[in-house]
């Protein structure tokens, strides 16, 4: 039985999410290896062909993989399937995105978003917010998975796989237009060790950044939002940790006027320190939280900060 999973990087690095899909691939099966699609990106590849436990390292190239085009992908990936019983990929938004399109013309059920492997045919994902789990067995001949980072170890570095080409299909009648990217210094929200979120309570854009990125600086942290916050308009989209938005599971997570709605909770209660901040005692947040501060933000975040020195 072999494995095929879809690598996740920026055009230039592969991202930790990578190392912990092999993670998830090597529990299913001991032949691994990796597909890093993209533009220019033999750098990736390379550096895919480091992770512990692969097998070798498949380069596929072209402008719509550049763009990481759910049609690109699928078309390049169709073909190279049949010499897999399972290919697995991070669940971020382009797994989410080219996943289910390429389940769909293997005639499989996609199996979403597993935090743990029991079996080559059994897995265990989340439902109902992550309220609770479900074990899926899939009879599929093949399968499409689509894996949560945040539920598994990273692979280690130290190997030295080979590297192939294959050949990159482009996207069709599909073309890429545009795209508004948020350059920062902060560190990457998916993969920060620590990260602050502000909630609805902050009130204005402009209270939000002038009370989360002082310390998030001093933090050296990303900066993240609940939806409630993203859809007053305080945060732009790529902030939004929850359900609908970005898992994480830093070392610690700070949560500022944030009440605890459960596709917030669904995002980031596998932070292994988590510490709330609202002046409402009840909150759901204070559920999940390993230390809470019922206070104002206005109060407890200056005190915060000055404690930091």
């Amino acid at each position: 039985m072999a494995v095929l999973v879809i690598a996740d990087h920026d055009g230039a690095h592969v991202r930790d999410t990578t190392n912990k899909t092999v993670t998830a691939a090597l529990a299913i099966s001991g032949d691994v290896d990796v597909l890093v699609l993209g533009q220019n990106a033999k750098a990736v590849a390379d550096a895919a062909a480091k992770i512990t436990g692969v097998r070798k390292v498949l380069l596929a190239e072209s402008a719509g993989l550049g763009k990481m085009l759910a049609e690109a992908v699928e078309a390049t990936v169709l073909p190279l399937a049949a010499g897999y019983d399972a290919v697995l990929t991070p669940a971020n938004t382009d797994g989410k995105n080219f996943a289910p399109r390429l389940a769909a013309k293997l005639d499989v059920a996609p199996i979403s978003d597993i935090v743990e492997v029991v079996s080559t045919d059994t897995f265990v994902r989340p439902i109902y917010a992550g309220n609770a789990l479900e074990t899926v067995q899939s009879s599929d001949a093949k399968k499409v998975i689509t894996v949560r980072p945040t539920a598994f170890a990273a692979a280690a570095e130290g190997g030295s796989a080979p590297v192939e080409t294959v050949a990159g299909a482009d996207a069709g009648k599909v073309s890429f237009v545009s795209e508004e990217m948020v350059k920062s210094d902060r560190p990457e929200l998916g993969a920060a060790k620590i990260i602050v979120s502000g909630g609805r309570a902050l009130g204005s854009a402009e209270e939000f950044h002038a009370v989360m990125d002082p310390l998030a600086d001093k933090l050296g942290a990303a900066v993240g939002a609940s939806r409630a916050a993203v859809d007053a308009g305080y945060a732009p989209n790529d902030y939004q940790v929850g359900q609908t938005g970005k898992v994480v599971a830093p070392a610690l997570y700070i949560a500022i006027g944030i009440s605890g709605a459960i596709q917030h909770l669904a995002g980031m209660k596998d932070s292994k320190v988590i510490v709330a901040i609202n002046k409402d005692a009840d909150a759901p947040i204070f559920q999940v939280a390993d230390y809470g501060w019922v206070a104002d933000y206005k109060t407890a975040v200056p005190e915060l900060m000055k404690a930091l020195g």
